[in-house]
């Protein structure tokens, strides 16, 4: 546990999202210091510090160290020098990658710093392996509070608490279409100054995936199909208690889940039922409901402004946020978003070969299928069909890659 007044902070990715902690952390949160940003292009980690003290650029982890001693923040084009210097307590992951980012979470956590990803594309492949090796090296492995998985396991941690019995986690879309690319999702990618393959990947389902697919590894819920149910529902969040089955729910065992269109959105949900058979009673005096089963909601998520929260508990308390509890309950998939031929190669996560579904783990192993966050650069050996899910056998994985290594190592380790 951390036992001076500030802490400090190291940000790798200074995209829409970097550039908003940034500023929510300069200007908004006291006894926090963003004291480095990472960035491939340097203008960006420079915008990033806009209406601050003007940043040092560094090249070396003793200049950073020499920046950080003086009070000056620092930008750098080399992510491991966050890694490497002292005077650097936690690191912020904020990219969307896989490959690079599998190789700063190690030397992050092989060099005593606590790792928190606002990276779900990396959390969602290869979470439970890393917190294995932050365990190892006591530091905390979490995600950032904020995306739709943080206010969910604070609704799952509230319920419990209560004494009720959380049977779905869920999340609250406006749309849905697998078949979006960058093309498609390029004049809202504009309008929101987001990046169109980001943008591409909410549209496309993919992102809400890796977000309950973060949410099962950290409650031990599984899926009810691939896909998860996801309704299209016209209503508000508290009639799904009407739309679920409880019995079903409950021979489940806990489910993660989604719905589009309902009200309030965007927001999470959690679905509950009340083992203590006294608390139906008051659940209805307060206006809950006369079950079986009871719906908690938040009806918002604020990313970036909540994110300093999990920065400060994992420095300050030692806890994680969001984590997995173990093994993998559930992955996501590659699936052909047009028919693919022998010898293409598949681009990116939101891009215009694949898109991401969620799986149950036993039946990603089973059935060799291949995961999103390796799915990157792959090329084919068999044609795959539209809506087809890709497997292993499909394809020739890239060379030497770090996360097929991690991948390999986290089926071995929790089969």
């Amino acid at each position: 546990m951390k036992t001076d007044t500030l802490v400090r902070v190291g940000l790798v990715g200074a995209g829409f999202y970097g550039q908003m902690l940034t500023h929510q952390i300069m200007h908004h949160t006291p006894g926090m210091e963003l004291v480095a940003i990472a960035n491939r292009t340097l203008q960006k980690a420079e915008t990033a510090y806009q209406n601050t003290t003007q940043p040092v650029e560094v090249e070396t982890a003793a200049a950073l160290e020499k920046a950080i001693h003086e009070g000056r923040p620092a930008i750098t084009t080399d992510a491991t020098l966050l890694t490497e210097a002292d005077g650097i307590d936690v690191i912020v992951d904020a990219t969307s990658a896989i490959e690079e980012a599998a190789h700063l979470a190690l030397k992050a956590i092989e060099n005593g710093k606590h790792l928190i990803l606002a990276n779900a594309e990396l959390d969602g492949t290869l979470g439970a392996i890393l917190k294995t090796y932050a365990d190892r090296a006591g530091v905390v492995y979490s995600s950032a509070d904020g995306d739709q998985h943080g206010p969910q396991l604070e609704l799952f941690r509230y319920v419990t608490s209560i004494g009720l019995k959380p049977l779905v986690c869920g999340n609250v879309k406006g749309l849905e279409d697998y078949y979006r690319t960058p093309t498609t999702q390029a004049s809202f990618a504009e309008r929101w100054r987001q990046d169109a393959h980001m943008v591409t990947s909410f549209a496309d389902g993919t992102k809400i995936s890796m977000e309950q697919a973060i949410t099962a590894n950290a409650t031990g819920f599984r899926v009810a199909q691939r896909g998860m149910l996801g309704p299209d529902f016209d209503g508000h969040v508290d009639d799904l208690t009407r739309w679920y089955d409880p019995e079903q729910l409950e021979s489940w065992g806990g489910i993660v889940d989604y719905v589009v269109g309902a009200k309030p959105s965007p927001g999470v949900y959690v679905i509950a039922s009340a083992p203590d058979h006294s608390h139906v009673f008051y659940l209805d005096l307060l206006k809950m409901g006369d079950g079986p089963l009871y719906c908690f909601y938040k009806p918002y998520h604020l990313c970036y402004f909540d994110a300093p929260a999990s920065i400060a508990r994992a420095v300050r308390y030692g806890e994680a946020t969001v984590a997995p509890m173990g093994g993998p309950q559930v992955e996501v998939i590659a699936l052909a978003k047009r028919d693919l031929d022998a010898g293409e190669s598949l681009d990116a996560i939101g891009g215009y070969t694949f898109y991401g579904q969620c799986e149950n783990s036993d039946v990603v192993r089973a059935e060799g299928l291949l995961p999103v966050g390796l799915a990157i650069g792959c090329q084919l050996k068999n044609p795959v069909q539209k809506d087809q899910a890709i497997r292993f056998a499909d394809v020739v994985v890239p060379e030497g890659r770090l996360s097929d290594k991690l991948y390999a190592e986290q089926q071995e380790i929790f089969t």
